[in-house]
């Protein structure tokens, strides 16, 4: 029998080919010294196996040979109802049930399931918040369901526009997994190994990453140089966090005012995981993006995945009179176009091609808009976002983190973005 599962520890997880960069990425790190949580990767072998176990290599192929038309809609539905709905192969669930189980025993925590497509975690195409991640999975039941979920999520509408845009046929692809303890982290948050003055730039929020991740709250921004020296922190706006307690799933709860605004990081902290970022850059050989938790007993890298950068622009002189609000940079670009401000996911149809949208929260629902917009404003969220990464892949300027900027920009009026300064500016 073909072995499809393997620990983070092993050398064979540090494959992409087989287990998809994110997995093979932590299996790196882990490998390397950098502190991880412990783990196992599963190979993108075992959903080619199931989807030829169910039967669904004809309507895998049909999806992308008949794009955006009904029956390709149909063989995709086709795809996602198989992967959820039917049994996984013994053969492939019988040792991936053995696997999490030992986990479990190891560790007594919660679990993550994380997808791992082999096509994600690249440069210029890091699917960033397109496929799927499960947290605090304590049941066997709940594993099944996000070992299918993950399988499915190839085959999800959005997910499957971004691989039409970068001419990548789904059947040609397929989906690893990366399974590990959750951590039960204090704080959480995302890097970049290189900001727009050439040091490096950390975003931080109580709890679990995943309310940065999906732009709901303004993170802590932590400026370092090369060296690794603080230079300086601006506190951000977090107004909730998802925590964990002890045997329950992740729960959102309220922030007080006072602890909202208190940096999560102390300076020592913030130096000691400036040093981990040049780490994870020394071992890729290139500017990195990552995501990381800190618990009780310290860092843990969570992913690593290639950053795009870009050089600053000199503003026009004309554009230097006008009004200025500034936040956290999305780290490329520079764009112009009339403001559209959108309150609402339920008003997105109203943006024209080259507007740039002004918006409460930069979630990853937003992906969809990035191939017509001239730039992205909101009023949460940070450089560190999903929406942040996908941004830096397309060359779109981005601003999150503006107060009050939904209010402030008016609607029609002309806005120039700058994504590498961070600086958003308007004429009426």
């Amino acid at each position: 029998m073909q072995p499809f599962v393997f620990p983070l520890s092993a050398r064979e997880a540090t494959d992409a080919g087989r287990f998809g960069p994110k997995a093979a990425n932590v299996a790196r790190l882990g490998q390397a010294g950098l502190p991880i949580p412990e783990g196992f990767c599963v190979d993108a072998a075992a959903y080619r196996l199931q989807i030829r176990d169910l039967g669904l290599e004809a309507d895998a192929r049909g999806v992308f040979g008949a794009q955006e038309s009904p029956q390709a809609r149909r063989y995709a539905l086709a795809m996602k109802l198989g992967l959820l709905d039917r049994p996984i192969a013994p053969a492939v669930l019988d040792p991936l049930l053995a696997a999490w189980r030992r986990l479990k025993d190891q560790t007594g925590a919660l679990t993550v399931v994380r997808s791992s497509a082999l096509v994600e975690d690249r440069f210029g195409s890091s699917f960033a918040g397109q496929f799927e991640s499960f947290l605090g999975i304590e049941s066997e039941a709940d594993f099944v369901t996000a070992i299918r979920s993950c399988w499915a999520a190839l085959w999800m509408t959005r997910a499957l526009r971004y691989m039409a845009t970068h001419a990548i046929d789904p059947a040609d692809t397929a989906m690893g997994l990366l399974v590990q303890p959750l951590v039960p982290a204090r704080s959480s948050g995302g890097g970049l190994s290189r900001a727009a003055d050439g040091g490096m730039v950390l975003s931080a929020t109580w709890g679990l990453g995943s309310a940065i991740a999906q732009g709901e709250v303004t993170p802590d921004r932590y400026a370092l140089s090369r060296g690794g020296q603080l230079l300086g922190v601006t506190p951000g706006r977090k107004d909730h966090e998802v925590g964990c307690v002890h045997r329950e799933a992740p729960a959102t709860r309220a922030v007080s005012r006072e602890r909202s605004g208190e940096p999560c990081l102390s300076e020592a902290r913030a130096v000691e995981l400036g040093h981990l970022l040049r780490r994870v850059e020394q071992l890729m050989g290139l500017p990195v993006e990552i995501e990381w938790a800190m618990d009780d007993t310290g860092f843990k890298l969570l992913q690593a995945r290639p950053l795009h950068v870009a050089q600053p622009r000199v503003p026009d002189e004309l554009w230097l009179r006008h009004p200025m609000i500034a936040g956290h940079a999305a780290g490329i670009g520079w764009g112009t176009g009339r403001a559209c401000v959108v309150n609402c996911e339920c008003e997105l149809g109203r943006i024209a091609p080259g507007d740039v949208l002004v918006t409460k929260v930069a979630g990853p629902a937003l992906g969809q808009v990035l191939t017509r917009v001239a730039g992205v404003v909101a009023e949460r969220g940070g450089s560190t976002s999903h929406l942040a990464s996908l941004a830096r892949e397309r060359g779109i300027p981005m601003v999150l983190g503006v107060l009050d900027a939904t209010r402030r920009i008016p609607e029609g009026s002309t806005v120039a973005v700058d994504g590498v300064a961070g600086v958003v500016r308007w004429m009426n």
